[in-house]
């Protein structure tokens, strides 16, 4: 191959690539377009309508979270809502925030000892914003050895919408809601961000069950998932026949076992009383034979 044909080739794979690259931000572009930036403002119309409700109603919500050496910290959902919206020529933001009391008469009082022990809780404490510390016992040297923990304050709860047409997907992130300090993470498509997204996520900012992370499986896996299922169910019959048919076998071969020895003794007792009638005979003959 000439020099030409190599330059040729190499240009044309360049072109390709750059004709795949713009066909793609097209494709993005124009999900952002028609679906995700749509979208975006029935999300927060959704959102906005959802929160009037719930700050109207005020429904008793409380959740716990974990904190390592104390235990359950038990929170309450204030119900006061901060919604906002902002919008850019290529992308959108939602941003949800509200407040979440300690809901301190339902978390526990612990007593926790020795300074190493009171200094790792008071920092888990201190590093998630959770007061409710109170020292009951100092050193010689002034160092808390004893101190009761009982939780009290107040975490923000917080939720992050953001869409945008360089990457033509919904970008979701919330925080404190599965653990303190932490922040669970969701991506979806145009083509997934609809009504019955909308009602996952306002069930799961209301702490309703849902089902917003479980992912769907795909058609092959849950092909194989409901074949092996039926495999397992058929297995399950056929060992539960098979026992039933050793316990019958068992209870027949116990009948059986029964009857045989009935049987016997009858026969051993036939045969005892014909042997000591035969004996009884012998003895009558010789005692007539002694008579003579």
């Amino acid at each position: 191959m000439g020099l030409l044909d190599e330059l040729e080739q190499e240009a044309q794979r360049r072109k390709a690539g750059a004709d795949d690259v713009e066909r793609l931000k097209q494709e993005r572009d124009a999900s952002y377009r028609t679906q995700l930036e749509p979208g975006m403002v029935a999300l927060y119309e959704y959102l906005l309508k959802l929160t009037q409700n719930l700050a109207f109603i005020k429904p008793r919500k409380t959740f716990s979270h974990p904190v390592a050496g104390y235990g359950n910290v038990v929170f309450a959902i204030e119900h006061e809502y901060d919604l906002k919206i902002a919008s850019q020529p290529a992308s959108k933001e939602i941003k949800l925030s509200f407040p979440c009391l300690v809901a301190t008469d339902e978390c526990a009082a612990v007593e926790v000892l020795t300074s190493s022990r009171i200094k790792t809780v008071s920092g888990a404490f201190q590093r998630f914003h959770i007061g409710g510390i109170t020292p009951t016992k100092k050193d010689a040297s002034g160092d808390v050895i004893a101190a009761t923990f009982r939780a009290r304050g107040r975490i923000v709860l917080s939720a992050q919408f953001s869409a945008d047409a360089d990457s033509g997907l919904l970008r979701m992130t919330f925080g404190n809601f599965d653990q303190l300090g932490g922040q669970l993470t969701k991506t979806a498509t145009g083509e997934q961000f609809n009504e019955q997204m909308y009602d996952e996520i306002g069930r799961f900012i209301a702490r309703e069950p849902n089902a917003l992370f479980r992912e769907a499986l795909p058609d092959d896996y849950r092909k194989q998932l409901r074949t092996k299922v039926q495999q397992e169910e058929m297995k399950r019959r056929w060992e539960t026949q098979m026992a039933d048919r050793q316990r019958q076998e068992l209870a027949d071969l116990e009948r059986q076992q029964g009857l045989a020895g009935k049987f016997t003794k009858v026969v051993d007792q036939v045969s005892v009383g014909g042997l000591f009638g035969k004996l009884r005979g012998l003895v009558g003959k010789k005692d007539r034979g002694d008579g003579k």
